[in-house]
């Protein structure tokens, strides 16, 4: 399956289990791996038939920047979840949430959820 991904976006979010986070916020990091056939925007060059990235990242945005959660397991889940359910074309999708701060003494450059979601049957 033909694979389109966005790495490393950036947003500033309010999620957490600790109240000081929901308070102050944080940087979040955003990769996504969206599976789907790329081969009639390959021949067409028509947007149409791909799913535009720009578009995405824009849902992506809405959804960090918007309602807290506690767990970046819940958030990355919300993403996946929303991202299948706005475009039919993607058969399955990857989403890494990277919380590079949490609010205790670690010393490492991220904490990291992955999951793999694929469009139900």
């Amino acid at each position: 399956m033909d694979r389109m991904v966005l790495q490393n976006m950036h947003f500033y979010g309010y999620h957490g289990a600790i109240a000081e986070e929901n308070k102050l916020g944080q940087r979040f990091m955003v990769d996504l791996e969206l599976y789907l056939d790329l081969r009639r925007a390959g021949q067409t060059d028509d947007l149409n038939e791909t799913v535009n990235y720009a578009e995405v990242f824009a849902a992506v945005q809405r959804i960090v920047e918007g309602k807290p959660f506690q767990l970046i397991e819940a958030l990355a889940e919300a993403i996946a979840s929303e991202l299948l359910q706005l475009y039919t074309k993607l058969e399955q999708i990857t989403v890494r949430l990277k919380k590079p701060h949490p609010p205790f003494a670690v010393h490492f450059d991220f904490v990291c959820v992955e999951i793999h979601r694929k469009r139900a049957e």
